[in-house]
């Protein structure tokens, strides 16, 4: 199941949302261009080690970057893969411009780190003594899903559905698919063995509950919950 477009219109250009899809995806062209090592490097300066966040691990001199607790923030912006990357960005279009919309553009970019950051704590609580990085704007976007899940739960989501040889689109009630989606992977998160798995599900479940709960706190008073306006055709 994978959403393309949503019919929420929004009041303001989302700078903020274009803001970050622009830096994400020049910080991966960049990391293409660097070797191997220097990605492993990069991200083992960049990304957050819950061991080295939270237990005695620490980095040679020459590896050091920034303080683990910047690794919260500069995380963000590193991605694994073109997949990675694209699809952060996906859902961050579809989802952060009417969420950057009810809450403005400061608001919204304050909002974003500390999901980001609450994502990555989550992850290194539940797997502290690991030692592989953790990167992507993965936790960040899904606190935005969390606060467009109360903002327009009523909206229709334009979805992929793909199931074997057979595959359509649909417009799917948003409470359907990011109710689904959480749903995923909070049992993934559960099943999983730890950062081994090669996704940080912990990360995404606690993304999108910061989102959920502080929704309220960033949105403007003006921004209503549960909203729904089509988009004119």
């Amino acid at each position: 199941m994978l959403p393309l477009h949503d019919d929420q219109p929004t009041k303001e250009k989302p700078v903020i949302t274009i803001l970050l899809m622009v830096l994400c995806v020049a910080v991966f062209v960049w990391q293409v261009t660097l070797q191997d090592s220097q990605v492993r490097d990069l991200f083992y300066g960049l990304g957050v080690v819950p061991a080295l966040l939270l237990g005695p691990l620490q980095l040679p001199p020459e590896k050091h970057i920034v303080h683990p607790i910047i690794t919260l923030f500069s995380s963000m912006f590193l991605h694994g893969g073109w997949f990675h990357v694209l699809g952060n960005m996906l859902y961050l279009w579809i989802f952060g411009n009417n969420v950057e919309d009810a809450m403005g553009h400061r608001r919204f970019l304050l909002f974003y780190f500390t999901c980001g950051a609450i994502a990555g704590l989550t992850q290194c609580i539940t797997t502290p003594d690991s030692t592989i990085p953790m990167v992507g704007a993965s936790g960040a976007v899904a606190g935005t899903l969390g606060a467009y899940l109360l903002l327009h739960p009523r909206a229709r989501i334009l979805t992929f559905i793909f199931l074997g040889i057979f595959w359509t689109f649909i417009r799917l009630p948003a409470v359907v698919v990011l109710g689904g989606w959480i749903v995923i992977q909070t049992l993934n998160g559960m099943g999983a063995t730890g950062p081994a798995s090669g996704v940080a599900w912990m990360a995404h479940v606690g993304g999108f509950a910061a989102g959920f709960l502080l929704v309220g706190v960033f949105k403007r008073r003006s921004a209503p919950f549960f909203w729904q306006a089509r988009a004119r055709r």
